[in-house]
């Protein structure tokens, strides 16, 4: 090998050790390895960067604004929260989104997958009161393994097919081919996390619990007369066992109800006192069929679609203290609704407009995005911040979001538009139809998951330029001697290596040739090892710069580097154990023997 071939190596294996040990954030990381090669010389500067004008990575982006807009709609609860439901344990949370989305994924890109289903993911988690961490790491796993099942389901087995066809005599594989493999691999694969993943999965929790929060609020809630919620029970309208939130009373036509029951059927205008900390209140005021008791929200400037919530401490000086919010005219003061009102922690039984405002009162409006900047100086307030992500669906274009996002899809899968080109066009309507502002789809991108998209191409593109990647493989595959079966093996094992640190697709591309030469070396039938390459770059599980997904869930999860080891690493070798003894049973290595 080369110098430059040995430099590589090192840094990969330094940058690996970094990431096992998390001395520093992976984005850091990657980045600073990618960095130490084109300081070295080892590939130059434009060779670096090259992977952040990559395609997938632009499309990752382009999705997080498409996802925006599923979520600022609500339109992704609407679709998945009745498939998903309301599990009674994590391993019936588990099962009841890794088999629908390992289905979609066979048919569907992985990454728009994850893109849309880690929100509504997120949300699922705080209201079952289950750690993120058990469910984001199944959730990229079952679309990878979903994926193998069909020609379609990744752009890998695309590739490794194409390649096919470029041979002399080359002969192409029909859609359902790869479900000989793929089916068995998966059911293996989502089984063994649905029985090891109690074990093997980390259970992290925040540090600070939403129970934590001392600010306690009281809000009151309007059941809107022909919203989706009426004739629903407590439990199935989503409002029991709430992170942080209990439903205290209903006021129904002014008789109230105390100690609600989950059986307890809501009515049209039902006024539904809560008492809970605001990051549930902001998840109450996004459920569709609530809206806010308090009339005075239906009289500010703005919509409600585009207001947000705002906590304002009441100074001395303001001038509203020893008056009710009423009487101090509070909205026409400050073009701001009253929702709720902290005081101590204690409940406050007044309706909102009847409390007397006392200096130190904790306030939750509901006020235009510029009420908190121009308050911020006032002498009225001792603190007034705004609340993040607090402002409510807007459920009106949810079915219109739904619509752009089957658009893309349809285009994508007909092959009328690349991935990219599809993606560019959702997001870029999903702005112009205002699913989500301009500013919403800024806040949406996750920066640090693109840099390490584009870090980890560069990487990739540092192995292969160098030769250290051939010249690993070369080695490799020329001490598994002559037997096809451990040949077979080996060549899984070093494709499912190199897949783990440059792109599933470079990994296959690269092996292909290795792979075809010791075929016809060894004269048996290539089509066992295309095969193999399909499945072994696709499922990529030991870490989780291998595959989009999983570097798109490492940080919303909470995980470590050794977290993808610890489970993927035993799930790599089920898959690689199932293709190597079924694949040559479907495609034999000597033909003429009765394969097809």
């Amino acid at each position: 090998m080369s110098w430059d071939a040995w430099v590589t190596l090192a840094v990969v294996a330094i940058m690996t050790a970094a990431l096992v040990r998390n001395i520093a954030g992976p984005d850091i990381i990657l980045l600073g390895s990618l960095a130490l090669l084109t300081t070295l010389g080892v590939i130059d500067a434009g060779e670096a960067v090259r992977g952040f004008g990559n395609e997938g990575l632009i499309t990752v982006a382009a999705l997080f604004v498409v996802v925006a807009g599923l979520t600022q709609t609500g339109a992704m609860a609407l679709i998945v929260q009745p498939i998903l439901g309301r599990p009674r344990s994590v391993l019936s949370a588990q099962a009841r989104l890794m088999f629908p989305v390992a289905a979609l994924s066979a048919f569907l890109n992985n990454t728009p997958i994850v893109a849309m289903f880690m929100p509504v993911v997120s949300d699922w988690c705080k209201k079952a009161g289950i750690s993120p961490s058990k469910l984001f790491i199944p959730l990229s796993y079952a679309t990878i393994l979903g994926g193998t099942c069909t020609l379609i389901g990744t752009s890998t087995n695309l590739v490794v097919n194409g390649l096919l066809l470029g041979l002399e005599g080359g002969q192409s594989l029909k859609m359902f081919d790869l479900a000989w493999v793929g089916v068995p691999c998966a059911a293996a694969g989502l089984a063994y996390l649905l029985i090891v993943g109690r074990w093997l999965l980390p259970d992290r929790k925040p540090a600070v619990s939403i129970g934590d929060d001392p600010r306690q609020y009281t809000v009151e809630m309007l059941v809107e007369p022909h919203g989706p919620l009426v004739g629903q029970t407590i439990e199935q309208a989503g409002l029991r066992n709430l992170p942080g939130l209990y439903l205290m009373e209903i006021d129904r036509d002014g008789e109230l109800i105390a100690a609600v029951g989950p059986h307890q059927r809501l009515q049209a205008n039902d006024r539904l006192v809560f008492v809970g900390v605001v990051e549930s209140v902001v998840d109450l005021r996004k459920t569709r069929g609530l809206a806010p008791a308090t009339d005075q929200v239906f009289k500010l400037d703005a919509s409600r679609t585009y207001r947000c919530l705002v906590e304002a401490v009441v100074s001395n000086t303001c001038p509203l203290v020893g008056k009710t919010i009423r009487e101090g005219r509070f909205r026409s003061v400050y073009n701001a609704a009253v929702i709720a009102v902290g005081r101590n922690g204690q409940r406050i039984h007044k309706k909102i407009g009847d409390i007397v405002l006392q200096t130190g009162d904790t306030l939750l409006l509901e006020a235009p995005p510029h009420f908190a900047q121009q308050q911020r100086n006032s002498r009225d307030f001792f603190l007034v911040s705004r609340v993040e992500d607090s402002t409510p669906p807007r459920h009106e274009k949810a079915w219109l979001a739904l619509a752009i996002l089957g658009v893309m899809v349809a285009m994508a899968t007909i092959g009328w538009m690349s991935m990219l080109g599809a993606a560019l066009l959702a997001a870029a309507l999903m702005i112009l139809t205002r699913c989500c502002t301009s500013s919403e789809a800024r806040r949406s991108v996750d920066w640090p998951v693109l840099i390490v998209i584009g870090a980890a191409f560069g990487l990739g593109e540092a192995l292969e330029q160098t030769g250290a990647a051939a010249t690993v493989a070369d080695v490799l595959i020329g001490v598994a001697g002559t037997t096809p079966w451990v040949v077979l093996a080996v060549v899984y094992a070093v494709t499912m290596l190199f897949t783990s640190f440059i792109t599933n697709n470079a990994a296959a591309v690269l092996i292909f040739p290795i792979a075809y030469a010791v075929a016809g070396e060894l004269g048996v039938s290539f089509m066992p090892f295309a095969i193999t390459i399909m499945m072994a770059a696709s499922n990529s599980f030991t870490t989780p710069i291998g595959y989009q997904t999983n570097l798109m869930v490492y940080g919303p999860g909470g995980y470590r580097f050794t977290d993808y080891i610890r489970i993927g690493l035993p799930l790599n070798l089920l898959v690689m154990a199932i293709t190597v003894i079924l694949t040559p049973m479907i495609w034999p290595f000597y033909p003429s023997a009765g394969g097809s």
